[in-house]
Order: structure tokens, then C-alpha cells, then sequence
């Protein structure tokens, strides 16, 4: 199963089309932290996170991941701990990701810079959720009714294909 990102506002999922929104800087090769856009590349997906407290758990093939309120994702490009899950603590820098708005009720990490991970590189590279389809700082934002289709369509090896 391959997710296509077309023309920076485009999901394509086998004959689904869907808007969505990336980086406030489009969509660039040689992603750097902090640039604002989304890394151009063909990606495998990792885990799929909820708030249990807010949201049920999702219908979906691939792992799952109940958000708890000290979960975090470092973005500290000088931390050992660099684009992982972590505890917060004060100590690191971090993606929270028990939030109060509602991007984060669900969210997939895109395994962008997860294997050999390179500081610097990029990191929290998310599919969450969007109302109004504003520009993200580098992830993929797509609308809550959306994203529980996507996520029924995805198999464990599903990839997705940012272009």
C-alpha cells in the first residue's frame, strides 16, 4: 500500500484523493531541522499514536501507541535521544505530544531520519490531523474524517511517497 503526496496539498491512497497540507516551505530534498518543509522521499510508517482520552482506539492494521501526558519527541539535534520518543523531561528539547489542541489525537510517524539517524537532519515527521489545512512545520496534516479512512486502508508495510 503506498501513500502519494502530489502538488504539496494532495493524498493519494489507492483511489482515494484527499487534501492535505506539508511544510509552510513545500516539500525539499535535503530537509534540515527547523526549515519548515517536508522531506521529499519514499518513507515506511511507523507506529500510530492516540489520546486514549480523547479519541477511541483506531481501526487499523499497523501498530498503535496510547499517548500519555509526559510523551514526547526530541528534536534537539545535540541529544543522544534526537527524532525518538522520549519522557519529558527539562533537560531535553521536545515535540510534546500529549497536546491541548488537537493535532496530535492521532498522529503516524513517518520513519524519515528514524534508521541511522543524523543530527541536524530533520526529525518529528508526523501524518496528523488539520482543521483548517494551514502549512505545518515539516509533517503532513490531513482532516480528522480523513485520516480514520486512511488509516483503515494502511497494511503493516505501507509506505509513503512525498513527491
Amino acid at each position: 500500500m503506498l501513500i502519494t503526496i502530489k502538488n504539496k496539498d494532495t493524498l493519494i491512497i489507492d483511489d482515494f484523493i484527499f487534501k492535505c497540507a506539508v511544510g509552510k516551505k513545500g516539500i525539499k530534498t535535503h530537509k534540515k531541522e527547523g526549515d519548515r518543509t517536508t522531506p521529499r522521499g519514499n518513507y515506511s510508517l511507523g507506529k500510530l499514536y492516540y489520546r486514549a482520552d480523547r479519541v477511541k482506539k483506531p481501526l487499523t492494521k499497523i501498530s498503535t501507541k496510547i499517548i500519555k501526558p509526559k510523551m514526547g519527541w526530541c528534536d534537539d539535534p545535540k541529544s543522544k535521544y534526537y527524532n525518538q520518543e522520549i519522557r519529558i523531561n527539562n533537560k531535553i528539547k521536545c515535540e510534546k505530544l500529549f497536546r491541548e489542541k488537537n493535532l496530535y489525537d492521532y498522529l503516524i510517524v513517518i520513519n524519515y531520519n528514524t534508521k541511522k539517524i543524523t543530527s541536524f537532519k530533520g526529525s518529528a515527521i508526523f501524518l496528523h490531523l488539520t482543521k483548517k489545512y494551514k502549512k505545518t512545520e515539516g509533517c503532513i496534516a490531513v482532516s480528522k474524517k480523513d485520516f480514520l479512512i486512511i488509516i483503515k486502508l494502511l497494511k503493516r508495510n505501507s509506505r509513503i511517497h512525498i513527491n
